[in-house]
C-alpha cells in the first residue's frame, strides 16, 4: 500500500513464553525478533524471520474493551502495541519505520488467534481477533528489514 500512515508505539511487550506479554522500557529488535522475547510453541507456528515481530493496535484494544473483553497491551501476545495506524489499513509488503534508530519491519501476514488467548474474551471466543472475519482487530506478523531499538513513544511511519 502506498499511502503514508503515521502513529506511535504505545507499549513494547515481551515474555519468556505465553501470554500476556509484559511491557518493558526498550528492546533490541533483531532478525528473529525482540531480544528478551520467547515462544512456548516452536517455529514454524511461532517465531522465525517472517514472524519476528507481532503488532497490534490500541484502536483495536479499545473496541474490544467496549465490547466487554479484557483487552490490554500485550494480552494477545503482541510485541508492539501501536496507536494511530488502523490494522485494516496495512497489509503484506507494507513497511513500518519505527523510531529514529533505523528499525524497519515489513508486514508478512495475519497472526492467527490461539486458544491461549481465550481467557481474555468474555465468551472465550478468541476468533474475535481473526484476520479472516475481523481484519480491523487482527494482529499482524512482520519480518525485520533493518534492526534497531524500540521504545514506547517512538514514532511509526
Amino acid at each position: 500500500m502506498s499511502e503514508t500512515r503515521s502513529g506511535r508505539v504505545i507499549s513494547v511487550n515481551v515474555n519468556e513464553g505465553g501470554v500476556p506479554k509484559l511491557p518493558v522500557a526498550e528492546q533490541w529488535v533483531g532478525s528473529l525478533g525482540l531480544a528478551d522475547d520467547r515462544h512456548l510453541e516452536p517455529v514454524p507456528s511461532h517465531g522465525g524471520v517472517d514472524q519476528a515481530v507481532c503488532i497490534y493496535s490500541m484502536e483495536a484494544i479499545d473496541r474490544l474493551v467496549t465490547e466487554g473483553h479484557n483487552a490490554f497491551p500485550g494480552a494477545f501476545g503482541e510485541n508492539l502495541t501501536l496507536e494511530g495506524i488502523e490494522l485494516d489499513s496495512i497489509g503484506p509488503g507494507d513497511r513500518l519505520t519505527i523510531g529514529d534508530e533505523g528499525l524497519v519491519i515489513e508486514i508478512t501476514w495475519h497472526a492467527q488467534p490461539c486458544k491461549k488467548q481465550a481467557d481474555w474474551f468474555t465468551d472465550g471466543r478468541f476468533a474475535r481477533i481473526s484476520g479472516k472475519t475481523h481484519p480491523a482487530e487482527a494482529r499482524w506478523y512482520a519480518r525485520v528489514i533493518s534492526e534497531g531499538t524500540v521504545r514506547p513513544g517512538d514514532a511509526v511511519r
